[in-house]
């Protein structure tokens, strides 16, 4: 098996000029479907009205737990057999995947291949970032990382949107169909990339790779079923103890494993420790938001779909702008700013909503204002972390250190929106929304208490 060095023969000038789309579009769709699906859920209870809401929400969460799972093990791979290689079976994975999704026949078919969905996300996002990285001059990485940060938050931001108008105009199929034409575009770019020469290695350690994946699938499907089971349930239980006792063995094991499945030695950077704690408090918050943000304006402000997709765009584009905007200046100031600074925006967004949330629809006066607000912060968040971890870990680490640090991020966000099923019961009421934004407000305050940290200095790589 062969493997891409820093000693491969730089990119010819067209293909140099691939590689930013190739990695914006990768980190764009990947993203884009971790919250695309958010408002087909109503949709999918209406087609299969004999699974219950809590099993249908996982047609988010069985994305979010391979995604989270299998980032960092293909970091590593990354690093080992190849970006470009480990790009192009990620890109054709996943257009296949989607394909099956959209045809699929009932919720078990569409659940499992949600779940091969984010396993090939899981190798987009370090090889697209180590194709991107790689092939830019050290004082342009920064901005390098803000751009692919941009596309990467435009998209997350941006999905509930073009979910609610897909679903209303052609059903929950067609958001996996539109995945289709931007797949193969990307499988077409990436096959013009060079070969590169290479050495030896081994691949990362399966078992470990499965521990990680199992123990992070219990411990999210026991928060999952408290609304069913509750908390002192045996069965909870079991799947919380079970799922903490597996992902301790993963990291034991990779801590003497010599093709470990996480690289934890990366964490011996406190810097990079702080970005991947913030990271995982990010992704909390950032993905029960946005869930909790179409749910509130179709059950409670009574919005059709279509009109929820809309309304929940707008931050879409303040959080590219933000994303842009700090990769340009986090090589001359640090991510400090970014992250400390972004957090506190969305912690200012979470305590507006809980103090002033209106039972009744006010767009112009309360949603677009608040919607524009944690867009910026989120937008400035996401290149914080981004920077922090892949430019902390070096030219040989940038595929490895990016999929542990997408992991944290992944992580939380299926914890996120496992503790939103949790919390929101069948016919909420109003109190119950706004305790789950008091959840995310304080997850955003984590973030940026971890932003604060010293350990996260300013990154001149």
């Amino acid at each position: 098996m062969t493997t891409e060095t820093t000693a491969a023969p730089p990119l010819r000038a067209a293909a140099r000029r691939d590689v930013p789309w190739l990695a914006a579009g990768a980190t764009f769709l990947a993203m884009l479907d971790a919250t695309v699906a958010n408002l087909a859920v109503p949709d999918l209870h209406a087609d299969f009205p004999g699974s219950p809401l809590s099993r249908l929400t996982w047609v988010i969460t069985l994305y979010a737990v391979p995604f989270a799972a299998l980032l960092a093990p293909a970091g590593r791979l990354a690093d080992l057999v190849g970006r470009r290689a480990l790009y192009l079976c990620g890109a054709g994975l996943f257009t296949l995947a989607s394909l099956a999704c959209a045809l699929a026949p009932n919720v078990p078919v569409l659940l499992a291949m949600r779940g091969v969905q984010g396993a090939a996300a899981a190798a987009l996002i370090p090889a697209s970032l180590a194709l991107l990285l790689h092939d830019t001059p050290a004082e342009r990485r920064a901005s390098a990382i803000g751009l692919w940060s941009a596309a990467g938050a435009f998209a997350a931001a941006i999905g509930p949107g073009v979910g609610g108008v897909l679903v209303d105009q052609f059903g929950w199929r067609s958001l996996f169909a539109i995945n289709l034409p931007v797949g193969l575009a990307m499988l077409l770019g990436g096959l013009r990339l060079p070969r590169a020469a290479g050495g030896a290695g081994r691949l990362p350690d399966l078992a470990g790779t499965v521990l990680l994946g199992a123990g992070v699938g219990g411990v999210v499907l026991g928060v999952t079923q408290t609304q069913d089971w509750a908390w002192t349930d045996a069965r909870t239980l079991a799947l919380l103890l079970g799922g903490v006792l597996l992902v301790a063995a993963a990291l034991r094991r990779s801590a003497r494993h010599p093709v470990p499945a996480l690289e934890i030695s990366l964490w011996r950077n406190r810097g990079f420790a702080a970005a991947n704690a913030a990271s995982f408090l990010y992704g909390t918050a950032l993905y029960s938001w946005l869930l909790l943000g179409v749910l509130y304006l179709t059950s409670e402000w009574d919005y059709s779909i279509l009109k929820a997709g809309f309304a929940s765009t707008p931050g879409a584009f303040t959080a590219t702008a933000a994303a842009i905007a700090m990769g340009r200046l986090t090589g001359r100031i640090g991510v400090r700013p970014a992250l400390a600074g972004g957090a506190l925006i969305m912690v200012a967004a979470g305590v507006w909503t809980i103090a002033a949330l209106p039972a009744d629809p006010h767009f112009s006066t309360f949603w677009l204002p608040v919607g524009l607000l944690v867009g910026t912060g989120m937008g400035m968040v996401t290149t914080g972390t981004a920077s922090a971890a892949a430019l902390s870990a070096g030219p040989l680490r940038f595929a490895g250190a990016t999929g542990l640090n997408t992991t944290a991020r992944q992580i939380g966000g299926a914890f996120g929106i496992a503790v939103l099923a949790a919390l929101l019961p069948a016919g909420a009421a109003h109190d119950d929304y706004t305790a789950v934004y008091l959840f995310c407000t304080l997850a955003a305050a984590g973030t940026g208490i971890a932003g604060l940290l010293p350990a996260v200095r300013r990154i001149t790589a």
